[in-house]
C-alpha cells in the first residue's frame, strides 16, 4: 500500500511493530513482523506486515491501519487458525502468512507458542509446495497457448497490452510451477524468479516492452522456451471434463 508519508516521518519498523501489538493486543501470546520490511527489501511505500497470535477471539481477522508514519497490516490468528489458514493457502503453493512467520522477526512470544511456529512455518518452506499435476501444467499451457495466438493475431495497441501483460504473469508463474518452487504474486513472483529462473524476469521485461511496440517476437521466443520445460504449446486435442 502506498502512503502519504515520507520515509524519514516513519519510527524504526521493529519498534513500531511492537507497540502496535502492545497497544491493540497486550494479551498477544506470539507476534512477528514479516513481509519486505523484514526481509531487508522495504521501500519508500512498504508497510508493515504484523502477524499475531491469540488465545480467541477477536481472532481470526485482519486490518490496516496507519501508526508512527508506517502502513500496517495486521493479521490476527489463533494457534487453530493460522494452521487452518496456512493448509488452506498450501495447495495454492503460495502462502504469505507461512512465509511471513519463516522469515519474519519474532517480536512477541510469551509461552512458547511463537517458536513452534516459526520452526513449523520454517519446516513447510524448506519442504517445498507440492508439485502440480499433470493436468494442472497442462492448463498452464493451453491458457498460454491461447494467450500467444491472440499476441499473434492482435492489431489493437490496447487489446495487445492486456494479452501481453496477462502472458508475462502466466509464463513467470508456469516457470515456478516448472522449477518446483514456490509461487508469488506481485513482486514476489519477480522475487521468487531470482533464484528459481535467473534472468527471466529482465527478458520478459524486455519482450513485453517490445510487444508493445508491435514486435512480439522477442517475448514469444521467452515464453515458448519456458513453454518447452514442459512439452510445449497446447491446444489441439485439449480437454478438460466439467463438473454437474
Amino acid at each position: 500500500m502506498a502512503a502519504d508519508l515520507g520515509a524519514d516521518e516513519r519510527t524504526n519498523p521493529v519498534e513500531a511493530a511492537r507497540a502496535v501489538v502492545a497497544g491493540r493486543h497486550p494479551e498477544a501470546r506470539a507476534a512477528f513482523l514479516g513481509g519486505s520490511v523484514a526481509a531487508g527489501r522495504g521501500t519508500a511505500t512498504s508497510d508493515l506486515d504484523i502477524v499475531v497470535l491469540l488465545d480467541g477471539p477477536p481472532a481470526p481477522y485482519r486490518a490496516s491501519f496507519l501508526h508512527g508514519g508506517w502502513p500496517v497490516e495486521m493479521f490476527v490468528h489463533t494457534e487453530a487458525s493460522w494452521h487452518g489458514y496456512v493448509e488452506r493457502e498450501l495447495p495454492r503453493r503460495r502462502s504469505p502468512l507461512l512465509w511471513m512467520c519463516a522469515d519474519g522477526v519474532l517480536l512477541v512470544d510469551a509461552d512458547g507458542l511463537g517458536a513452534r511456529i516459526a520452526a513449523r512455518a520454517r519446516q513447510l518452506v524448506a519442504a517445498g509446495p507440492r508439485a502440480e499435476s499433470a493436468e494442472e501444467i497442462g492448463d498452464r499451457r493451453y491458457a498460454i497457448t491461447d494467450l500467444l495466438d491472440d499476441l499473434a493475431g492482435s492489431v489493437d495497441p490496447d487489446e495487445r497490452l492486456f494479452i501481453a501483460t496477462e502472458l508475462v504473469r502466466r509464463t513467470g508463474e508456469l516457470a515456478l510451477a516448472a522449477a518446483g518452487t514456490w509461487s508469488g504474486g506481485g513482486k514476489w513472483t519477480a522475487r521468487r524468479l531470482e533464484s528459481a529462473a535467473p534472468g527471466l524476469s529482465s527478458r520478459l521485461r524486455h519482450g513485453l516492452r517490445e510487444a508493445l511496440e508491435g514486435r512480439a517476437e522477442p517475448l514469444v521466443v521467452v515464453v515458448d522456451e519456458v513453454l518447452g520445460q514442459v512439452s510445449g504449446r497446447l491446444w489441439a486435442g485439449y480437454r478438460r471434463s466439467g463438473t454437474v
